[in-house]
């Protein structure tokens, strides 16, 4: 059983995480139709969306099994697009009390996501391992389940539906980076030159033989490097 302060903590994260869980719900809905739509099974689907908490991660993920890439190049797109989370589950360390034992760590990196870490990184003092499983657990059950609707829906539904509603996880991500290329200039620039490769890669004959899981890699490491060396973060007390 738990204990008064552990329920409390565990009802507080389940409570914060209530806003992320019906967005992970609707997303998710996508990501299904649109894995159902790649070829691969209603369960398949599911269980990469149980073991994979990761959108952008899951939409490379779909399409390098769709276009028959193997496990090089699955892993490298992965490590390529996913290595921010080890970065967040650094910084988010610090902020753990001290009943977090090694077991209690791995469990809450394993569900660690953009919106959860912001969540849990803007709470005021340490947090606990009850409030963090709080936090994690609703948006994975929401995500997991958007996926399975998503799936069937996917098996029944029309083409043209299919294709309107599979374009919803794109969606997400110009929601995503919009407002903040509308602030900074590095953000807008570097998504526009990610853009730009992936079209030519896509339609310039000479790069015809590129595979799609290897073209987001190229793309996300070479745009990526661009922002970091025109427009690298200042240090603020550099900026003083």
């Amino acid at each position: 059983m738990l204990s008064s302060t552990a329920r409390r903590d565990f009802l507080s994260g389940l409570k914060d995480s209530v806003p992320i869980g019906l967005g992970y719900l609707s997303v998710s809905f996508g990501l299904g139709i649109l894995a159902v739509s790649s070829g691969l099974s209603v369960l398949t689907a599911v269980i990469i969306s149980m073991t994979n908490l990761t959108s952008a991660g899951q939409v490379a993920g779909i399409a390098v099994i769709a276009g028959g890439g193997g496990y090089i190049e699955m892993a490298l797109a992965q490590l390529v697009i996913n290595m921010r989370y080890a970065l967040m589950s650094l910084s988010l360390s610090q902020k753990l009390d001290g009943k977090f034992t090694n077991l209690s760590r791995l469990a809450v990196s394993f569900g660690i996501t953009d919106e959860i870490f912001a969540v849990a990184s803007g709470k005021s003092g340490e947090v606990s391992k009850h409030y963090m499983g709080g936090l994690i657990s609703l948006p994975f059950v929401c995500w997991s389940l958007g996926t399975l609707l998503g799936g069937c829906a996917g098996e029944i539904l029309p083409e043209k539906i299919k294709a309107a509603l599979g374009i919803a996880i794109y969606g997400m991500f110009v929601a995503i980076f919009v407002p903040v290329a509308r602030k900074a200039v590095g953000v807008l620039a570097v998504v526009l030159i990610s853009a730009t490769i992936s079209c030519i890669l896509k339609y310039v004959p000479l790069f015809s033989g590129v595979s799609q899981g290897f073209s987001i890699i190229i793309c996300a490491v070479i745009a990526a490097a661009f922002g970091a060396v025109v427009f690298p973060k200042t240090d603020n007390k550099e900026e003083k």
